[in-house]
């Protein structure tokens, strides 16, 4: 019995995946099809899948040309399935030619012709409208989400807005945009959604405006500085239907999910402390050392601590307080921040001007987890316990800037429409940060006084 093996992620499946199929099957007696997890498509950076694993499984099942159904969630599984199953043909599409010559040794390798004209990307585009997405400022977040976004389908970047319209003709020119302006009016009609990567103080406005003109928003942290303007804006979103996300990367990123999912299921026991550590160092002379703009590494880079504190920890803290260094403008160049719980505690390190080891420890009955630096873009963590022979470490991708996992999440939400839960974070998580913030800027405005 000649044995054939064939792989994909089989996405909204079409004639062309039909077609190869049919073809696969053709090549020998017996034809194996290896359907692709999400987490795994996520590590190879195919995002934005509309299926769920189960109901791709059921479409390759349904079109009867497969004698095996099997799924691939890692790296090397190819090699392990030809050699397991005794393959004597692999096949694939002709765009992928010479990909998977390593696998000749071991049996026959064939790249069929690909259906022209038909894809998965196709169909998205024909069943959901291209998202239209504008972004408000231009500055450095900006410049590295547009390629970032690129890895998304179903959006397309139209235009930039900036009230210097000098910084919004020079980004719109490099990124090829077709609108550049500072005309708010021309530039809310050209667009579905916006992205605000403007300076903290003007968050609250934009997004108010955004909003009231009918736009989902996914906005930069610190999204606002207030609670009651992230219950405001929250709300609002709500009763425009619309999708209000805040755009910490960290908490769309497969390797966090997984770092939640194994704190959580009781690994190390219960949870009794949590240390998070985001420390850069950075050039006195950026926004970043502005009190005009609320600038200071609390404002600038809590939102991160704050989240895996949040997420492992609740939202319901007992008691909160900050300790700072300052310059001579009264900017905080670092900051510990300690949250008391019911029955847990939290300490946060944040440094603009002071560089310490930047890693997330979580402490538990019986044992801890360790994030390496930068934790924030989770690629590996190890659980540790008293007998070592126990420790365990996890490895997953982080691709890029990780930007391309929220703009992801956002597209996502916007097309499952009120149907999708928006879990990775929620509004809730999302004001009770804004509230945290807001309690550091008052401590740091009576500690001036």
């Amino acid at each position: 019995m000649k044995k054939v093996i064939t792989y994909g992620t089989f996405d909204l499946l079409h004639n062309g995946h039909y077609n190869l199929l049919q073809r696969a099957k053709a090549l020998g007696d017996y034809l194996i099809v290896g359907v692709t997890t999400e987490q795994f498509d996520e590590y190879r950076g195919k995002v934005n899948i509309n299926d769920s694993l189960m109901a791709r499984i059921e479409n390759i099942r349904q079109t009867g040309f497969a004698d095996e159904i099997i799924v691939e969630d890692h790296m090397g599984q190819k090699v392990e399935d030809v050699q397991k199953y005794g393959i004597d043909i692999f096949t694939c599409g002709s765009d992928w030619v010479g990909e998977f010559d390593f696998l000749k040794p071991l049996c026959e390798v064939i790249y069929l012709e690909r259906t022209k004209d038909v894809s998965s990307t196709i169909l998205r585009e024909k069943n959901r409208k291209i998202i239209k997405l504008g972004i408000i400022g231009s500055g450095r977040i900006a410049k590295r989400f547009v390629p970032e976004s690129k890895s998304v389908a179903g959006i397309n970047i139209e235009a930039v807005y900036n009230p210097n319209f000098e910084s919004a003709r020079e980004f719109g020119e490099r990124f090829e945009l077709d609108t550049y302006t500072d005309d708010w009016d021309l530039f809310i009609k050209k667009i579905d959604a916006v992205y605000i990567a403007s300076p903290h103080n003007t968050h609250y406005e934009y997004i108010k405006s955004a909003l009231n003109a009918g736009k989902h928003v996914l906005c930069e942290k610190p999204m606002v500085l207030k609670k009651s303007h992230a219950e405001e804006v929250f709300a609002l979103a709500k009763k425009q239907r619309l999708v209000l996300m805040e755009a910490i990367k960290t908490a769309y990123a497969p390797g966090f999910l997984k770092l939640l999912s194994i704190a959580k299921i009781g690994s190390i026991g219960k949870i009794y402390d949590v240390e998070a550590c985001f420390t850069k160092l950075t050039n006195s002379n950026t926004r970043e050392f502005k009190p005009e703009e609320n600038g200071g590494s609390f404002t600038e880079l809590a939102s991160y601590p704050l989240l895996a504190i949040i997420k492992l920890l609740g939202k319901d803290y007992e008691d909160l307080r900050f300790d700072s260094f300052t310059d001579k403008n009264g900017i905080d160049i670092y900051t510990k921040a300690h949250l008391k719980y019911k029955d847990s505690i939290a300490t946060i390190k944040v440094g603009l001007g002071v560089k310490s080891e930047g890693q997330l420890i979580i402490s538990g009955s019986h044992g801890y987890i360790i994030v390496e630096a930068p934790w924030w873009k989770t690629e590996s963590f190890e659980t540790r316990y008293e007998d070592r022979s126990k420790n365990d470490k996890f490895f997953i991708k982080f691709r890029g800037e990780g930007l391309q996992y929220e703009v992801n999440e956002f597209v996502s939400m916007i097309n499952a429409g009120n149907e999708k839960n928006q879990f990775k974070l929620t509004a809730g998580e999302s004001i009770t940060i804004a509230g945290v913030i807001e309690s550091f800027l008052d401590n740091r405005t009576a500690s001036r006084d």
